[in-house]
């Protein structure tokens, strides 16, 4: 039987699952692996939150199928949070749609608007689901920077002059996962009035609205006049809530895309668990205490990294927003690759990063590191990174200290 499956034949295999393996194996072995490779929040959501969920889930008519697009009281609350938040009005019931996490919700739009052989233009570095979504769609990937310069309007240029079939998406993703980089308003009215004349759609991944630094709030496409004409944005309660495993996100924006999407998503699911929507009501309705101590607490793991790597000879540049540093290998080591760093420093200094290949070509030379430990395991790291940098010989290889 044949098992040369079309779909698989377009996905590489997963570079960051090497690492993975390698972290699990060591942590089988005993050892105390200080895993600041995935994205996944170490603290957990409002006690209202968990209160909520449990007081719908006690409810006996709550078990059932919910609703694919979103209950009403949901899309409200996140039409709520954009006009508190950003200023932007929006239509609950046509220009909000409920999301199992921005990552689903990309994965649907992109099967609800990418015929075979489109061509989509996506950042690289980026995260995966902004590439590998349209390629299982059918896509054809081309490439444009991710760093919000003159060169990433001269590739939109280019891609648009020289690339048949002429590109009718293009993925945007700031505060970039995983470089980290951040854009300001000005840069979203020049996307919005360039989409608009060039006829593409615009898809924003702002999963990490709220984590920014130094009193530079991230701003929204939507902001901008006539953004609705040609855009969606996706929105995560992930990282801002501490809400991860609880899948929970929203896209908005024009009303054609969200109408596409959500037809695609009720051929595919029943929505989430009605009583996790109800907690998430609870999240985006209640206090909001949880979202500046979340940016603190990030803001003070970022200071606390960048100062304890530095003293252990790895220059790490302060990432403005998200919860990751986008961290250049240290020079010595810079020939290495960053596949085979990780490796490295997960098997010699019980560290593990996410290497930046796994996230493009362009990612190769760096590695992303998540701010996912307490500030006592990011110094722990630190140590242990300094113990290994000292280790090396002539050859970049461990040998014996002591």
């Amino acid at each position: 039987m044949d098992t040369d499956f079309y779909r698989m034949k377009r996905l590489p295999p997963y570079v960051i699952a090497e690492v993975n393996g390698l972290r699990a194996a060591a942590r089988a072995a005993g050892k105390d692996i200080i895993d600041l490779g995935m994205g996944n929040p170490d603290q957990p959501p409002p006690a209202h939150v968990i209160d909520k969920l449990c007081e719908v889930a006690r409810k006996p008519d709550a078990h059932g199928y919910s609703q694919s697009k979103g209950i009403p009281g949901l899309r409200k609350a996140q039409a709520n949070y954009y006009a508190t938040r950003f200023g932007v009005e929006l239509d609950p019931a046509s220009e909000v749609v409920v999301t199992m996490g921005s990552k689903e919700g990309l994965a649907s739009l992109a099967n609800a608007i990418t015929a075979p052989g489109d061509v989509v233009l996506a950042p690289n570095p980026s995260y995966p689901i902004h590439t590998f979504g349209f390629i299982i769609a059918g896509a054809t990937i081309r490439s444009v920077p991710t760093t919000p310069d003159e060169e990433y309007w001269r590739a939109l240029e280019s891609a648009m002059a020289f690339t048949v079939p002429r590109p009718s998406v293009l993925v945007v993703n700031y505060p970039s996962n995983p470089t980290a980089e951040v854009v300001d308003l000005a840069f979203y009215e020049r996307l919005v009035a360039w989409a608009r004349e060039n006829k593409v759609w615009v898809l924003s991944d702002l999963a990490y609205s709220e984590l920014y630094f130094d009193g530079k709030p991230t701003p929204s496409i939507m902001q901008v006049k006539g953004a609705k004409d040609v855009a969606v944005e996706f929105t995560s309660m992930s990282k801002t809530y501490s809400m991860a495993g609880w899948r929970m996100g929203f896209a908005v924006g024009n009303k054609e895309l969200i109408a596409a999407m959500t037809r695609v998503k009720s051929y595919l699911d029943y929505g989430a668990f009605t009583p996790i929507q109800a907690a998430a009501c609870a999240a985006l309705n209640g206090p909001q205490d949880i979202v500046e101590s979340n940016r603190q607490l990030y803001h003070k793991r970022r200071d606390v990294m960048v100062e304890a790597f530095g003293r252990a000879g790895w220059h790490i540049p302060p990432p403005p927003a998200s919860m990751f540093a986008w961290a250049p290998l240290p020079p010595a080591l810079k020939d290495m690759g960053s596949l085979e760093f990780s490796k490295q420093l997960l098997l010699h200094a019980e560290v593990a990063v996410a290497p930046g290949v796994g996230y493009g070509e362009e990612g190769e030379g760096f590695v992303r590191i998540a701010m996912v430990e307490n500030e006592q395991r990011l110094r722990q790291a630190a140590r242990n990174v300094k113990r290994y940098l000292a280790s090396l010989g002539h050859n970049g290889a461990p040998t014996e200290v002591g």
